[in-house]
């Protein structure tokens, strides 16, 4: 029996470290800066924690901002918690690294798109630039079921 290196997961794992320390970065030193970030993830994750109304209005993703107002960040070897305000009303989320889909800061036009297993290509995507504005950043991330797409930064954008 050979073995393999598993390159798709260490990838993946990786590029999850990279999110935690920036966000333990964060919230040690707030945000510098212009820097913001757009998370998307599965709200279906069994370890994501979220408000019912939230999980209902959105049962399979969601992107959420971080940029202005935030509270309560903390970060762990797992995934971060935090407040936003969603319509005048603070909310707290508890986000797992492996729920996450995309991570996108269009401040520095960087950004991750983690594929999910179920589709037909496992791995990443390094999103170097962008074309398109966005008007709500809520329902703007649709993953694609292609390989290696790269997403586009501007479509991010208000």
């Amino acid at each position: 029996m050979s073995r393999e290196i598993d390159y798709g997961n260490l990838m993946h794992s990786a590029m999850r470290g990279l999110i935690r320390t920036v966000l333990q970065d964060i919230a040690e030193n707030g945000l510098p800066g212009n820097h913001h970030f757009f998370i998307t993830f599965d709200t279906a994750h069994p370890d994501v924690e979220l408000a019912d109304w939230l999980s209902d209005r959105y049962p399979g993703e969601m992107t959420v901002v971080m940029q202005h107002w935030f509270d309560n960040l903390t970060v762990d070897e797992e995934g971060f918690a935090v407040t936003l305000n969603f319509g005048d009303s603070p909310e707290p989320l508890y986000i797992p690294y492996d729920a996450i889909r995309t991570f996108v800061d269009p401040s520095v036009e960087f950004g991750l798109r983690f594929e999910s297993a179920d589709e037909e290509t496992e791995g990443f995507t390094a999103v170097p630039d962008a074309d398109e504005e966005a008007d709500n950043a809520d329902d703007q991330l649709e993953p694609k079921k292609k390989d290696a797409d790269v997403v586009s930064l501007d479509s991010f954008r208000k």
